[in-house]
């Protein structure tokens, strides 16, 4: 028996592959799309090509070919492509760091990302394989965004940005790390510059209420982007300036709070400040403060000691002229409501802090019903059941009542109105960088903002000499390229200078990859409604909002110009956890990266791979050991010699019903459900070295060959070219082709039983398990369903009823 050689029989078998096209999907004819509907759509979030493959890729490429291999080896057409989010920060920043053209470094990663990704042996259709800095794709980004400024959903505005006072430059928020440049540590600034917006607010209730349609996502990845579009009732609340009578505009959720108002404040991006305190004693500090608070993140400014500075100027509250002092602090935020907030210490745990700080009045408005007001009080925490005190002619009422009767009375006076209120804020899609999607859009002095015909389309990218970030985009260096005629009058215009932010380039890319060759449109509508929507979409929870919630913005209204025919492009989210090492995040200062190929060199991809997905639950955190790892390995080895000693033995025909048989029949059902319905991918490689376990401690068995043929059929998702070989030593060939196995049901009989799951009384899975299932592996294992963990909630369950052979009940 020879050696098992991973190094050779993966280069034999991706020879193969690739010589066969063998993982190339074409679509089918126009007038053949409804006949071929067994079809399905497999992707992976598209990495940047700033670098080399790491871990995280290995997890997140080889859960898709697990899933790939196995819909596919069960009959349906499986749409599997590839590409790279090759335009934007990422790329740029590699270039300037390695001191090299951002294009030569994109594509020389992209060269090298895509041999390893084929040297790992993932099943990928390299014929749609695309990058958004390539010139036939970013045509149809400037396309698109066209269609949007028609509708009036793109447009220009003047916005504050992230400043670098040393190196020049605007910053993005990647780049400020504790409100510092990131390069060269200097304290960064605000600027207010002229940028080109998104209109997402105008879709802002469709985000929310179409989340209905997502039955198949995470909990937390909605309740992530609910939270970042923040809708909430309210009331629109008109304070105004004491000294000029200028309305300052408020959103309050607590309008029965108005009598509490102590103070007024404004973020440090607020329009006004400039201009309240223009020609002030205040003035100096209070711009100053603005330069160097407002460029901070938003995570820093809320998680900060709360901090500000007084403009000398007081508002007017509207409910009993009361003069109240107006600050700046930059615990109030530009993102959420007008900017500005009427401030009630007693009632909110922030304004208390402040007022603390800076000694200013706590005045209690809302009590508990049966509570008593306190001198002095201090932050009192909201109850359900409150009455207003020292509210004027509104004492007395019960909070809810409260509310409805301030907002009427101010409604009638024209100082406010009910309204709804969203934290979310249009797309920035401006970025004063060299390395993006040029904005199709021409400056013309007598028309105005000028769209570029799409007959001349695409706006080229020019390349130039120095790219570097300058605070203004490089591409105003570029006068030839700058200097253009206008399309609507014929006169003399200057081309946008602004590049698009990234996410532009990926919130669509997906359905490009349906109809990729395409040249007429960006893709026929028929061959994207055939693909579309997603049905199974895999990548990082980092990307829950803004990639998501950008993607499902574009989907709506590419859906409403007819583009396509789905509200939602992804059916079924899954997020793959992260990967640790010796209970620490991968980087290289820690000298703990894990390098996928380096490992693969050793061990093989198979090895690898099936690590990979044995560390533990595929969407949570792992940790790597290079122990874990050496086990996997001698497990394919084992397998290696188990099949090899099976392999001298002729089939048994009919099956006999043995233990063995009857394990290995188990094994499939198991292995098919961990893998297709509960994405629980390490369970499956137990069941699977279970498998070969009893296989070697009974290799006389007459089932037992075809125990280690199911073994092989079973493990080919995971470590497909070990697979192949061994398949081919038993005699068979092209297994990525051959039928997915089948149980046979008579030797499931009484061995298998069916449990319903529920929380709270509520149906959330249905499990097969074994019918002699101890109580606690039964529990174990209906915890571990992710149906089940997103009801849990990462909580511990109060109570848990179990019905043997039938139910689990978690009481949380």
């Amino acid at each position: 028996m020879e050696t098992y050689d991973p190094q050779a029989i993966e280069a034999k078998w991706q020879q193969v592959w690739a010589g066969e096209d063998a993982f190339v999907v074409p679509n089918p004819a126009l007038d053949e799309l409804e006949e071929h509907r067994n079809k399905t759509y497999v992707v992976e979030m598209l990495p940047y090509p700033s670098g080399e493959l790491h871990m995280g890729h290995a997890l997140n490429y080889t859960i898709g070919d697990v899933l790939v291999h196995l819909r596919r080896r069960r009959g349906l057409q499986v749409l599997r492509p590839m590409g790279y989010d090759s335009f934007g920060l990422p790329a740029e920043n590699a270039a300037i760091k390695e001191g090299r053209h951002p294009r030569e470094v994109v594509e020389e990663n992209i060269v090298a990302i895509r041999e390893q990704m084929q040297r790992m042996g993932w099943a990928m259709d390299w014929s749609r394989e695309l990058s958004t800095h390539d010139p036939a794709y970013y045509r149809w980004t400037q396309w698109l965004f066209l269609r949007f400024f028609e509708r009036g959903l793109a447009y220009r505005k003047e916005a504050p940005v992230k400043w670098c006072p040393k190196d020049q430059t605007v910053l993005a928020n990647e780049q400020v790390i504790d409100g510092r440049c990131e390069r060269c540590g200097t304290e960064v600034e605000a600027k207010n510059l002229t940028q080109w917006f998104f209109r997402i607010t105008d879709y802002a209730d469709e985000l929310i209420d179409e989340m209905d349609l997502l039955e198949q996502w995470p909990e937390r990845t909605l309740t992530m982007q609910r939270n970042w579009i923040g809708r909430s009732q309210g009331a629109s609340v008109r304070f105004r300036v004491a000294e000029s009578g200028e309305e300052l505009p408020v959103f309050t959720t607590r309008p029965d709070t108005l009598f509490g108002a102590t103070f007024f404040v404004l973020a440090p991006e607020h329009p006004l400040v400039p201009r309240l305190v223009a020609g002030t004693e205040q003035e100096a500090a209070v711009l100053d403060y603005v330069r160097h608070t407002a460029a901070r993140s938003e995570v820093e400014r809320e998680d900060k000691e709360k901090d500000g500075v007084f403009t000398g100027r007081y508002a007017i509250n509207p409910v009993n002229d009361e003069r109240i002092p107006i600050w700046v602090a930059d615990y109030v935020l530009m993102g959420y409501g007008t900017g500005a907030i009427m401030a009630v210490p007693a009632h909110d745990e922030r304004d208390f802090e402040f007022a603390e700080r800076y000694r200013l009045p706590v005045r209690q408005v809302v009590r508990p019903r049966e509570g008593e007001v306190e001198e002095g009080a201090a932050f009192v925490a909201h109850t359900d059941d409150e009455v207003l005190v020292d509210s004027g002619p509104f004492s007395g009422l019960p909070s809810p009542d409260a509310k409805a009767q301030i907002v009427a009375w101010l409604a009638e006076r024209g100082l406010g109105e009910a309204t709804v209120g969203y934290r979310l804020r249009d797309w920035l899609l401006s970025r004063q960088r060299y390395w993006g999607c040029p904005i199709p859009i021409v400056h013309c002095e007598n028309c105005g903002e000028v769209p570029v015909p799409d007959d001349e389309l695409p706006v080229l990218l020019p390349d130039v000499e120095d790219y570097l970030p300058k605070g203004r985009s490089p591409l105003a260096t570029a006068e030839d390229w700058v200097a253009t005629t206008c399309p609507r009058c014929g006169g003399p215009a200057r081309r946008e200078t602004d590049t698009m932010d990234t996410f532009v380039d990926s919130s669509w890319y997906f359905i490009r990859y349906t109809d990729p060759d395409n040249e007429r449109e960006p893709f026929a509508r028929a061959i994207a409604d055939y693909w579309m929507p997603i049905n199974q979409y895999i990548g990082g929870i980092e990307h829950a909002v803004l990639h998501l919630l950008y993607a499902r913005f574009f989907a709506k209204v590419m859906e409403e110009q007819g583009l396509i025919g789905f509200r939602e492009p992804v059916a079924r989210l899954f997020h793959q956890g992260m990967i640790t090492r010796d209970g620490a995040k991968m980087s290289k200062s820690k000298g703990n990266v894990v390098d996928p190929l380096r490992y693969a060199e050793r061990y093989g991809a198979d090895t690898v791979r099936t690590y990979a997905l044995f560390m533990g639950p595929a969407d949570e955190d792992m940790d790597w050991q290079d122990a874990g790892l050496e086990g996997v390995w001698r497990f394919l080895n084992r397998l290696w010699r188990v099949v090899h000693e099976q392999a001298a033995r002729p089939p048994v025909e009919p099956l006999l019903d043995t233990p063995l048989a009857r394990k290995a029949h188990r094994t499939i059902v198991k292995v098919t459900d961990d893998i297709d319905r509960r994405f629980s991918f390490h369970t499956a490689i137990s069941a699977v070295m279970e498998l070969v376990n009893e296989v070697q401690a009974s290799p006389d068995d007459p089932a037992a060959r075809f125990a280690a043929e199911t073994a092989v059929s079973l493990i080919q998702p995971y470590a497909p070219h070990v697979a192949e070989e061994l398949w081919g030593v038993l005699g068979g060939s092209r297994l990525w082709e051959h039928p997915w196995p089948e149980p046979d049901a008579a030797l499931l009989e009484e061995d298998e039983v069916e449990v319903v799951v529920q929380v709270n009384g509520k149906l959330r899975d249905r499990l097969r398990v074994r019918a002699d299932i101890s109580e606690a592996e039964l529990v174990a294992q209906a915890r571990s369903s992710e149906r089940v963990r997103a009801h849990l909630d990462g909580g511990e369950p109060r109570r848990t009823v179990v019905v043997p052979g039938k139910l689990v009940n978690f009481v949380v």
